[in-house]
């Protein structure tokens, strides 16, 4: 992969990423554009809104920001009426909503009096111009110009660092997080796609991943969901049900619960997205579960016309 492919970095880390980048980017977005937590600050790109939702965001409860952003901008509407507020009216907003430390709101504060008083009111569109801002760190300043003008870099947090680890076995290393995050990305769509990348860390590929439950676009390309390893730069420990033959043995039984027998070659890909007859999760190892739940008493094997098919003991 190389620059002309669409990509955003100047070296290619092909060592990390699958062959076909071009599906594993449009099988994120097209989960993400189907279905996705409907939070207010997703519906504007009004720099000033979105900025509020950043610095409300940190370290604190989405649930519990969403009130009191909804507050804040009936009280305080544009940069203008904040610059022109008090500052202990600012401050006292933000403590009464629990939104943690205070200097926040002072900074908040301070940075719309900037936008005002340095950029006629009209927000900086570079990330690089909005690190210029008061409390406004590169994170921010890369998430407010993505979110706003879909002019950023790639977002890279620590849900974002859990999802690239686990996806594509990418080695706990800030550079190389950078490196292959910007490389994954679509050149000119970092609206949509920091903001699918999130939304995977945040309801898929959690600390305990939820794979199957979240329909998880990337399982078919995933390192952790292949291996069963889903330990992460901030998951130590590896759960102990994720990718275990526990895990797969409960698939078999709630594929076959939905229908009255299966082959094996049917019952396969409805287990596990990467099912090939004849590779490593193949007919072998499906039968390898399968008989340990016929022994268990769960379901039967019988043989027709040269084929293994399986179904629930009733």
């Amino acid at each position: 992969m190389s620059e002309a492919d669409g990509s955003g970095g100047s070296e290619p880390d092909e060592e990390y990423l699958p062959e076909d980048v071009e599906a594993v980017r449009g099988a994120l977005v097209e989960w993400y554009e189907a279905d996705h937590r409907d939070f207010p600050w997703r519906r504007t790109t009004d720099p000033y809104e979105i900025l509020v939702s950043e610095v409300m965001s940190q370290q604190t409860q989405l649930s519990r920001v969403v009130t009191a952003w909804e507050s804040f901008l009936e009280r305080w509407p544009t940069t203008a009426d904040l610059a022109a507020a008090e500052r202990g009216d600012v401050v006292g907003f933000w403590s009464d909503h629990s939104l943690g430390y205070n200097n926040r709101a002072k900074y908040l504060h301070e940075a719309a009096g900037q936008v005002e008083d340095e950029y006629g009111g009209e927000f900086p569109r570079d990330p690089d111009e909005l690190s210029e801002l008061m409390g406004v760190g590169p994170y921010t300043a890369n998430a407010v110009a993505s979110f706003a003008f879909d002019n950023g870099n790639a977002v890279v947090d620590t849900n974002v660092k859990r999802v690239l680890y686990r996806a594509f076995d990418v080695p706990d290393d800030d550079d190389t997080f950078e490196r292959v995050a910007s490389e994954l990305m679509p050149d000119g769509e970092s609206r949509v796609w920091n903001n699918a990348i999130m939304e995977l860390g945040g309801v898929a590929c959690e600390k305990t991943p939820s794979c199957d439950a979240a329909a998880c676009p990337w399982r078919e390309w995933c390192h952790a969901y292949d291996t069963g390893d889903f330990t992460a730069p901030d998951v130590p420990t590896q759960p102990s049900f994720e990718g275990s033959r526990r895990q797969f043995r409960g698939r078999v039984v709630n594929v076959l619960g939905e229908y009255d027998e299966l082959a094996l070659d049917e019952l396969g890909p409805r287990v596990r997205v990467d099912y090939a007859p004849d590779g490593e999760y193949g007919r072998e190892w499906l039968l390898g579960l399968v008989s340990d739940l016929s022994d268990d008493g769960l379901v039967e094997v019988d043989d027709r016309d040269g084929e293994r098919v399986a179904r629930l003991r009733r």
